[in-house]
């Protein structure tokens, strides 16, 4: 029995990091100012941040947030992508990098409690 609760709440914690970005990809059409977009993202990343006190997240999403940006850069300049929203530097839509830094932070989280899961299997 106890298995089938760590199961149950292993689930849990994977759709609590997984919603918010299907929301936040779910807002992109919706919302075609690039500005209140991010904003909204921000409080989104804020707002995860809140709820789990764990110093690296600050460290995956900074990740997240400057290899996108370098990444995205390469990819641009190279030609491999085009977006159609320029907002940041011309390059790319200024909220990409928060949605992938927010992303960053979700994946550590799903990857934890996976690895918690699997410890205690």
């Amino acid at each position: 029995m106890p298995r089938i609760i760590a199961q149950i709440g292993l689930f849990t914690r994977f759709v609590a990091n997984a919603l918010p970005v299907l929301v936040m990809i779910g807002l992109i059409p919706l919302i075609q100012n690039d500005f209140i977009l991010t904003a909204i993202y921000t409080l989104f990343i804020l707002a995860a941040l809140a709820a789990g006190q764990n110093k690296k997240d600050l460290i995956f999403m900074a990740f997240g947030f400057v290899m996108l940006c370098i990444s995205e850069y390469l990819f641009v300049s190279t030609g491999v992508e085009k977006f159609e929203r320029t907002s940041f530097f011309g390059v790319m839509p200024l909220w990409l990098p928060f949605l992938w830094a927010y992303v960053f932070i979700a994946i550590r989280r799903m990857v934890a409690s996976l690895d918690h899961f699997l410890g205690h299997a």
